[in-house]
């Protein structure tokens, strides 16, 4: 009966070895088999190249961007001056209606009034009106530079090398740090003096 006991428990031990050993060498393949089939994708791995674009660079170095620049400026500059000489010659009607002095009635003097007080309103007017307009004809132009900008890059940028191209300068710098390896602002220069070249031929 001890005898028989004895080859039980060996056969017992044997049995539960052989499953130990048939779990954990299992496991290991299976656990082979799932890495090797479905490898872990890291992000950084995969190398996501961001590019950046100095835009400050940009509007200082296309002719056609500075010019579009210049003419908007001196339109600004002689609405200013427009409208400055407008003020300026109320003023000279007030002081010249003010040097009759006494022989001004209080009839003249509220008609005088009344007159001036239109003529500012029209030249407020006028003024508003005309800065509205300026204003659009700004926004056109800057949709046109921006949607020949995106155009461009998107030619340059066709083989997908850059996942990310971001605008820096005045006003726009949030990438805190910039590797100059990946400023591609050179380029966008050259290829979008091109593009403004073939627009005015």
């Amino acid at each position: 009966m001890k005898q028989f006991s004895l080859i039980l428990n060996i056969l017992l031990l044997a049995a539960v070895g052989f499953l130990y050993y048939l779990h954990f060498s299992g496991t290991k393949k299976t656990a082979t088999a799932v890495v090797a089939s479905s490898p872990a994708k890291d992000s950084c791995a995969v190398g996501h190249l961001i590019a950046f674009v100095e835009l400050d660079s940009l509007y200082d170095n296309v002719e056609y961007i500075k010019q579009k620049q210049k003419e908007l400026e001196n339109e600004q500059e002689q609405l200013a001056r427009q409208y400055q000489g407008a003020y300026q010659q109320l003023e000279n009607e007030k002081n010249t209606f003010l040097k009759k002095g006494n022989a001004i009635t209080q009839q003249e003097a509220e008609e005088f009034q009344a007159s001036l007080y239109q003529k500012q309103q029209k030249i407020e007017a006028d003024k508003q009106a005309q800065a509205q307009s300026m204003a659009a004809s700004r926004n056109k132009t800057m949709e046109d530079i921006q949607g020949r900008l995106k155009s461009f890059l998107n030619d340059y940028n066709s083989d997908k090398r850059y996942s990310y191209i971001f605008a820096t300068g005045a006003g726009l710098d949030n990438i805190l740090v910039k590797d100059s390896a990946h400023n591609i602002t050179a380029d966008v220069i050259k290829g979008l003096t091109k593009e403004f070249q073939k627009k005015a031929n």
